[in-house]
């Protein structure tokens, strides 16, 4: 299917360019989201008859994205999940957490605005493009934490993941040690009582000789 572009589209064209596409993608995202127009030789006509005005509109709205876009870049968002010592997620961060984190900050940025190329699926600080205009992008950072305190020690620059692993390595090896020192303290103790009845053995005998020294006499 060939449409006409109602704005810039990312790996398709710009405002006013005739594209082929899917028919699907075209019937699914393009057209609805009003992305594109179906390119009729009407529909052609009449966005040629409107392409000033559409291009004077989104000259506007494209300032409005770049002046959002200035108070949004680099903002940081705490995102509180349940998650293994390990720092692994039970499930994943989704866009609409990262919209909805975002708007209680005070922004208004909507879930299809929020581009997540892979899953977040583990504590950390995650960065992640939010898409506020054709030609405009922002760039925010997901501090996905299981706590307030957490998420601030995060955005201190602490690996709450890494720090687990050293707590639980030093755990680990404190006690081995305190096994080592109680398997010495009982070997110990048994080689004291070993040479016990040894030590009697030859106080006994050192009491014989001397009675019978005393029996000579």
């Amino acid at each position: 299917m060939q449409v006409i572009l109602l704005q810039r589209v990312a790996k398709l064209g710009q405002m006013g360019d005739v594209v082929t596409v899917k028919d699907g993608y075209a019937r699914n995202f393009l057209l609805p989201q009003k992305k594109a127009l179906w390119a009729s030789e009407a529909n052609v006509k009449a966005f040629e008859a409107d392409k000033a005005q559409l291009e004077a509109q989104n000259l506007e709205t494209k300032k409005e994205a770049e002046a959002m876009a200035d108070e949004l870049n680099g903002q940081q968002f705490v995102v509180i999940r349940q998650a293994s010592d390990g720092g692994n997620l039970y499930g994943s961060v989704t866009t609409r957490d990262a919209a909805d984190a975002a708007t209680e900050a005070g922004f208004t940025v909507e879930r299809r605005q929020v581009q997540i190329t892979s899953p977040i699926k583990e504590l950390g600080i995650h960065k992640v493009a939010v898409t506020l205009h054709p030609e405009v992008d922002a760039e925010i950072e997901l501090n996905v934490a299981r706590s307030t305190e957490e998420a601030e020690l995060q955005a201190q620059g602490i690996n709450i993941a890494e720090q687990a692993a050293e707590e639980e390595a030093q755990a680990e090896l404190e006690i081995a040690e305190l096994f080592d020192e109680i398997g010495a303290a009982e070997l110990d103790e048994l080689e004291r009582s070993d040479d016990a009845p040894a030590d009697e053995a030859s106080e006994d005998a050192a009491s014989d000789d001397d009675a019978a020294e005393d029996d000579e006499s």
